[in-house]
């Protein structure tokens, strides 16, 4: 097995078992600010299988996304029955926000794709790779596409509930 392998198993074993170090990064990560930058990334192998490059012009940022319901604002127009409900079924996954809060963030860069890196019982955590279309190094053709979280182009945003192809008849 290469040096990936392990490193995957790791990362995998930490969460599942619930390892003093995961906890001890997950609450710095609950302290923190809900988009960081970030200089390297949590999970290298599934990085680098999803297009990161450690090359000036790619950038790696996590984002906190709030678990749970999600509510709708409460309406200034009176108390009606209407207005009763609290949960809404939001049309992306968590990720796909993820990756669309990423992006408003960092206009001049394009989300390439992101990963899952961890959870608690208010948020879930996610890395997101940018990169820079404007830099030499980054030849890849995704970023020739403006806006791909929005227009759901990432692998996330496909799999948004309700815009699967269908297939059959």
């Amino acid at each position: 097995m290469g040096a990936y392998k392990y490193i995957q198993e790791t990362f995998q074993k930490e969460y599942k078992e619930g390892s003093r170090e995961y906890k001890t990064r997950v609450i710095a990560w609950r302290k923190g600010p809900s988009l960081t930058r970030v200089k390297k990334p949590t999970n290298i192998t599934r990085a680098r299988r999803l297009g990161y490059k450690a090359a000036q012009g790619y950038a790696v940022v996590r984002v906190k996304i709030k678990k749970g319901r999600r509510m709708r604002r409460k309406p200034r127009g009176g108390r009606k029955e209407k207005h009763a409900y609290l949960y809404v079924q939001p049309g992306l996954s968590h990720q796909a926000i993820a990756e669309q809060r990423a992006n408003k963030k960092f206009k001049n860069m394009e989300v390439l794709n992101s990963y899952w890196i961890g959870e608690d019982g208010n948020y879930k955590y996610f890395e997101i790779i940018l990169a820079d279309k404007s830099k030499k190094n980054v030849k890849d053709k995704a970023t020739k596409r403006k806006g791909r979280a929005f227009r759901g182009l990432t692998s996330k945003g496909k799999k948004a509930r309700g815009k699967r192809k269908k297939r059959g008849v």
